[in-house]
């Protein structure tokens, strides 16, 4: 009987197990933008490095993907995001641009919306820019110090 029991339980699991991973793999109704990440980090970078970071992006559903919108928290953080319909299955990229040459430490986001959800997606954008140095290693001169260039 134990033995019944245990093989009975056994099944469910296993049954209700299946069950779930075909669930899983069908794409959801509509289109659905799965963006490779919502956290773009810069890191520590130098003053005017090179401002593009990009993001890639899959549409993981059923009918054709638009982005209606992307817009900066500032105007120092500049998304560019493709205008034509993302297919289901295919992937694109968005490019944000953070103005570098801007010192310290920042955080901003940028805002997407689509046709695929009332709520927009928000990607976290930050980093810290950090003065740039002279090519032999000698921070650059400051006008108004001794021995520097007025």
């Amino acid at each position: 009987m134990k033995k019944f029991l245990m093989l009975s339980v056994f099944s469910l699991l296993l049954g209700a197990n299946i069950y779930a991973q075909e669930g899983d793999v069908s794409p959801s109704e509509g289109p659905v933008m799965d963006m490779e990440t919502l956290d773009l980090d810069y890191g520590t970078i130098e003053q005017h490095s090179d401002p593009l970071r990009t993001i890639n992006f899959t549409n993981t559903g059923t009918e054709p993907l638009v982005i209606k919108n992307a817009r900066g928290s500032c105007g120092c953080t500049v998304p560019i995001y493709p205008k034509e319909p993302i297919m289901p299955g295919e992937a694109d990229v968005i490019e944000i641009r953070y103005d570098t040459k801007r010192l310290g430490p920042f955080s901003k986001t940028v805002k997407i919306t689509t046709n695929g959800s009332d709520e927009p997606l928000i990607i976290k954008v930050h980093g810290k820019v950090l003065k740039a140095e002279d090519q032999d290693g000698v921070p650059a001169a400051q006008p108004g110090i001794l021995g520097s260039p007025k």
